[in-house]
Formats: structure tokens, C-alpha cells, sequence
């Protein structure tokens, strides 16, 4: 998804510090279920699956109260929106006004029907009613936002703008100069249900979503700029945001003759997911099992990980005990380009 930017609200995005590529998507980090903190509700297992395609995340809760706990478990979607979020393309897998990542989940193996909460928030303020007020949908991302803005009066725009709900795109691409007025509020999008943990009894959960995966049509990770400092910089932040280490760097230099137009012959995936949620159960994780499938046996695959295992050609695996997350997943994929 792109929106096009006048070029005084490009020179204000760089100015903001914003990194701006129209070759690249931005990842969008989604995780696993949130719970308040318990101190009733065990989770005995995590079993978790990554891939470019498909997340799925399969639990095994146990109440050890002698009675039975209900609470709400929710599933936060990733924030959507916002200045700078439309100035390049994002990884959205689709522009659904509410279930953009296909969200899905089954309890015991039955479908649950989750409810959806939805808030429109600009500066930590929440704009929800202003919007339903004035007849906008909040779903940021999709056309008929920016065309409800559009529809306003001239004076429900000023407020629009005032409040920091719009903001007002101009541009000129060769029909005349034009001006519109684009969403700028942040939408926070979470699916909630109502669970009852019976006591003693194990209560499995799965669920499952298509990730929101970012990309380059190149990468940097296996640059060298020592007269440069800024850009050698950022080199080294995304080595280590990655854990990219001397073997992965040793293969990537190793592939023959580059594709043409890029520096590493690579494009660049990138997967993010929430793991510290995991955290907020009574006990830490009793069995937790993570694979990652890198999608292609000459894809290069990088994340900050210990114990890793090769599994098969394209996956590979994390097993704990008693663990506790203390930082989320940073998945780094590098597919080689073919010069065909």
C-alpha cells in the first residue's frame, strides 16, 4: 500500500528523522494472547510456527485453582496508521477493515467467535467518537477513509486538522495540483473473548494468522562502510537487531555473480512477532517449542536465538523449559534474486 506525498510533507517526514525507501515494506509486529497477569492460569506449553505465510501458535493452559477462572483473552493486532505509516509500501497481507492478518482461533478444536474492539487515537487521545460522529471509518489503511475526509464540510476539515485526525495532502501528478485530506489517527484493532478455565482441567488453544512480513529488494546487512560512520552505523544495528553472525555474513559474500541493479544479490523478508505476552502467565512457559521455516533451502535465514537446531532443509528450531520471554522475535530472511 502507498499514498502519494507532496514533497513538503516528505521534507517534513525526513525532518521527523523517518527513514523513507519506496523499494521496502515495513514489518508490523503481531504476537500471541494477552491475559492479565495471573496467578491461577499455567501455560504448559507453547508451541510456536513461523513462516513468510503462516503464523500458528498452539497453547496448552492449566488452571490449578480449585476453581473455575474466567477472564478475557485478547489478541492485539498491529497498529495501523498514523504519520509516516502511508509514505512507503507496508506488509500488510490484506486490507480487510477489521481482520487484516486473517486472524483465527479454535479452543478445545472449536471455532471461537471473537469480538472485535476497535480505537481511532491520535496522540494518545481517543478520536473514536469524533470519527463515527462524522460518519469516517476508522479503518486508516483502506480508500474510503481518505474519501470520507474529502466528503467533510470545510469546517469539520479545520477540526479534523486542529485535532490531529487529517492531515492535508497536496500534490500534482500531471492533471493539475490537488488536495486531499488524509487519515492520521493511529487505529488499534483487538480481538477479545470471554475464556473459562475449568480447575485442574487443560484448555488448548490455536491460533492462527498470516503475518505482516516487510522487505527490501535489498539488504545491507553484509556492507562494509568504515569512511562512512553514520551508514556503518546502521550496518551494525541491523546486525545485531538480527544476530547476524560471521557464518551468515560468510555465506551471503559467497554467492556468485550479483543479480543485476543489486549490491548483494539477496531481497530482503523480515518477520517480527510479539513474544514477551508469554510472560504474563502465573508460571513461565512449561515446554516451549519454536520453529522457523525460512521458506527455501538457499534463503539465508538470521534471528537472535540460543540452542538452535536444523530441523530440515528449510527449518529450524528453539526448544526451552521453564522459560520466560524477556524480548521479542526479530526474524531476518534473505532470498537470492535469479537472474533470468
Amino acid at each position: 500500500m502507498k499514498r502519494w506525498l507532496s514533497g513538503a510533507a516528505l521534507a517534513a517526514l525526513l525532518c521527523a528523522g523517518t527513514a523513507l525507501a519506496n523499494d521496502s515494506t515495513a514489518e508490523l509486529a503481531a504476537g500471541g494472547l494477552v491475559l492479565k497477569t495471573t496467578d491461577s492460569i499455567e501455560m504448559r506449553s507453547e508451541d510456536l510456527f513461523i513462516s513468510q505465510k503462516e503464523v500458528v501458535v498452539k497453547y496448552r493452559f492449566q488452571n490449578t485453582s480449585v476453581a473455575p477462572v474466567s477472564t478475557v483473552v485478547a489478541f492485539p493486532m498491529p497498529d495501523i496508521g498514523g504519520m509516516g505509516f502511508f509514505e512507503s509500501d507496508n506488509g500488510l497481507p490484506s486490507d480487510d477493515a477489521t481482520n487484516l492478518l486473517q486472524f483465527h482461533t479454535l479452543v478445545d478444536g472449536q471455532p471461537v467467535k471473537a469480538q472485535v474492539e476497535q480505537k481511532a487515537i491520535v496522540d494518545g487521545v481517543d478520536r473514536t467518537a469524533w470519527l463515527k460522529t462524522h460518519k469516517v471509518p476508522l479503518a486508516a489503511h483502506r480508500p474510503e477513509a481518505g474519501k470520507a475526509l474529502d466528503g467533510l464540510s470545510k469546517a469539520d476539515q479545520a477540526e479534523a486538522v486542529k485535532l490531529g485526525i487529517a492531515w492535508v495532502n497536496e500534490y500534482d501528478q500531471g492533471k493539475g495540483w490537488e488536495s486531499h485530506h488524509e487519515p492520521a489517527w493511529v487505529l488499534k484493532t483487538t480481538f477479545y473473548w470471554s475464556q473459562t478455565f475449568p480447575a485442574g482441567k487443560v484448555v488448548e488453544v490455536e491460533h492462527r494468522y498470516i503475518p505482516a512480513v516487510g522487505g527490501s529488494v535489498d539488504t545491507i546487512v553484509g556492507m562494509s562502510s568504515p569512511d562512512n560512520p553514520e551508514f556503518q552505523a546502521s550496518i551494525n544495528a541491523e546486525r545485531k537487531k538480527y544476530c547476524v553472525d560471521a557464518g551468515f555474513l560468510a555465506a551471503l559474500n559467497r554467492k556468485g555473480p550479483k543479480a543485476e541493479g543489486t549490491m548483494s544479490g539477496y531481497t530482503e523478508k523480515r518477520v517480527a512477532y510479539v513474544l514477551k505476552t508469554g510472560a504474563n502467565w502465573a508460571k513461565p512457559i512449561g515446554d516451549f517449542r519454536l520453529v522457523i521455516d525460512k521458506g527455501a533451502a538457499d534463503n539465508l535465514v538470521s534471528f537472535c536465538a540460543t540452542g538452535v537446531k536444523k530441523i530440515g532443509p528449510t527449518r529450524f528450531e528453539v526448544t526451552k523449559k521453564d522459560y520466560r520471554p524477556t524480548s521479542d522475535l526479530e526474524i531476518l530472511i534473505l532470498e537470492p534474486l535469479r537472474m533470468d
